[in-house]
């Protein structure tokens, strides 16, 4: 077994107390010879850690076919230190295989000690909303502006690795050391990307509300509600997107630590339905619906018993589409209608835990996410 160890320069890209104590996180990879952890065997395993003020990089490379062992026994050792894990996809490939690895050899390791922060889960529901080409590595690198050397895959290396078996070149030593280095490397670097989940997770206050009015197509006025929010941390490349929301459009954009959402108000009359129709009349002529007490005082004639469809009252003005009733009373066009609207007023986003639920509201809608 070789180990390499060297310490490395590194940006101050992402706080790292937002994850831990920074001396208590390891970020970690592996590459092995194969996608089964059953029949296929680890030969690199790389760190890197933040420790005296410096960063550090750790690397134990299988030089003989039977050194695995060597390296689990090294790199569990050394987590010992540590009480958070970072990695890409970890939890999907790279500690599943160091588990079955060290089952093989009747090693008693796990990683019940450690808090284990996989980037790769943080950012994949928010992968069409980044236009992100893929959610390997390097895509997010790509879409923070980071560039490597390394321009092959592990799955190219594995081929690589058996020719150095075979051959001992240092040229393909220095091949393989090199994409395990710039992966560990590139994790710190590609912390910003956690500033999205940051920045879209955390609550919004709000700054500013205005109403817009045009002409659509047809001649007709279209109203439009734009809330300017306040999110908790500066992004660092800002973003776009549109979506739809109770079949009606919206437009979203950041702009640092801002969120800025235009969506369309409906304007006209609308109906609020009672679910307890049996306690109703419903008014023929006025085209509402009262309840039984005060409805028996009007003529027989003038009413009749409400039903589902027939129980409302109508309301005019403007109108925000909600995907769920998060303010009440909640209104429809039709009986049947799967979409939900409120009553706009300028007070209603006062209340900052509703505000917050129908941002997450909007993200939910966006598209693709």
């Amino acid at each position: 077994m070789i180990t390499a160890e060297k310490n490395i320069s590194q940006p101050d890209a992402y706080p790292l107390s937002r994850l831990g104590k920074p001396d208590e996180l390891l970020f970690f990879d592996i590459e092995t010879t194969g996608f089964s952890g059953d029949y296929n065997r680890i030969y690199l395993i790389g760190c890197v850690c933040f420790r005296d003020g410096n960063w550090r990089l750790i690397q134990w490379f299988a030089d003989r076919p039977d050194a695995e062992e060597d390296l689990l026994i090294s790199f569990f050792t050394f987590l010992k230190g540590f009480t958070t894990l970072i990695h890409f996809n970890g939890d999907g490939f790279d500690i599943p295989f160091l588990l079955k690895r060290c089952r093989a050899y009747g090693l008693p390791y796990d990683f019940s000690s450690v808090k284990s922060i996989d980037i790769y889960k943080k950012i994949r529901p928010y992968r069409s909303l980044l236009e992100l080409d893929s959610m390997k590595q390097k895509s997010i690198e790509r879409f923070l502006g980071i560039n490597r050397q390394d321009r092959f895959s592990g799955g190219q290396l594995i081929a690589v690795y058996e020719d150095y078996l075979a051959t001992r070149e240092d040229r393909l030593y220095d091949m393989l050391m090199l994409h395990n280095r710039e992966d560990l490397e590139g994790m710190p670097l590609i912390l910003p990307i956690l500033y999205y989940p940051d920045f879209l997770e955390s609550g919004f206050s709000l700054e500013e509300q205005k109403i817009t009015e045009q002409e659509d197509l047809f001649g007709g006025r279209e109203f439009c509600l734009t809330l300017t929010l306040r999110g908790s941390c500066r992004l660092p490349i800002d973003i776009a997107w549109e979506g739809m929301l109770c079949g009606r459009p919206y437009h979203a954009q950041t702009s640092g630590s801002c969120l800025s959402v235009t969506a369309e108000l409906l304007s006209g009359s609308l109906k609020h339905f009672y679910s307890d129709y049996q306690n109703y009349y419903y008014l023929i002529y006025e085209d509402t619906a009262i309840h039984k007490s005060v409805g028996e005082f009007v003529e027989r004639a003038a009413r009749k018993k409400a039903t589902a469809q027939t129980c409302y009252t109508k309301k005019e003005g403007l109108f925000l589409p909600q995907g769920e009733s998060i303010w009440e009373p909640s209104f429809k066009q039709d009986y049947k209608d799967k979409f939900f609207y409120t009553p706009y007023t300028a007070e209603m986003f006062e209340d900052t835990e509703k505000l917050n639920r129908y941002i997450r509201q909007l993200l939910n809608c966006s598209h693709g996410h």
